[in-house]
């Protein structure tokens, strides 16, 4: 019987230039053993905003793992306060995260890299730095181009019934996305065109869950 793969877990103390004196904690997870010959993959979660355990299938593949929360999520520091302060959320603070974590962890010589939705748009912009460690670069569901983006979402929104449709511009037009009302109509567009499984699986519906009880960093995004 083979052995199950351990499991290492903890923070990294990750200095936020935007606020000195201020800790800031990033949470990081660790399937199987680093180190050990094979390239290790560190895979960054979407949203931004959701966290990293629907990632945790990755697992699957037989090679290390690493996952972590994005500032602002999951079990990393929050910064609720920050609502709409586009000169703090900026792509520069998760690239420096992302360094820090794979300098903590001791990866800078060797790794490779998938990101997924928001995760791959922060990945592609980490590669093109051009670091020396980085072996392969995987883009999962990654937006090529935002207003491209924009376009295919609004494209697809209106393939829903009318009723949903207009709950969710009614919420959007009045800023109030965080009520019940528009968190059930967005569910019903990510169960047509996101996720179709049904029901949907458990790590993906708390990966939504995250947003919604702290929308921070995505409304802001």
């Amino acid at each position: 019987m083979a052995l199950s793969p351990s499991i290492t877990e903890g923070f990294i103390k990750f200095n936020v230039a935007a606020l000195p004196g201020k800790p800031c904690q990033t949470y990081y997870k660790i399937i199987g053993t680093l180190g050990e010959g094979a390239t290790p993959l560190i895979a960054l979660h979407g949203g931004p905003g959701v966290n990293h355990e629907y990632l945790l299938v990755l697992a699957d593949l037989g090679i290390p793992l690493v996952v972590y929360d994005q500032i602002g999520t999951g079990k990393s520091t929050h910064y609720p306060e920050k609502m709409g302060d586009i000169s703090f959320w900026t792509d520069q603070l998760f690239l420096d995260e992302l360094e820090t974590v794979i300098h903590h962890l001791g990866l800078q010589g060797d790794y490779n890299l998938a990101g997924h939705s928001w995760g791959g748009m922060l990945a592609a912009r980490h590669a093109v730095l051009q670091p020396k460690g980085l072996k392969r670069l995987i883009l999962m569901s990654t937006p090529a181009d935002m207003k491209l983006w924009i376009k295919s979402q609004s494209n697809l929104r209106k393939q829903l019934p009318q009723t949903i449709q207009d709950i969710l511009t009614v919420h959007e037009e009045s800023k109030t996305t965080d009520s019940k009302e528009y968190q059930e109509a967005m569910g019903e567009f990510y169960g047509h065109f996101l996720c179709t499984i049904k029901p949907m699986p458990e790590p993906i519906v708390h990966g939504f869950g995250e947003i919604a009880k702290d929308p921070t960093v995505y409304l802001t995004m």
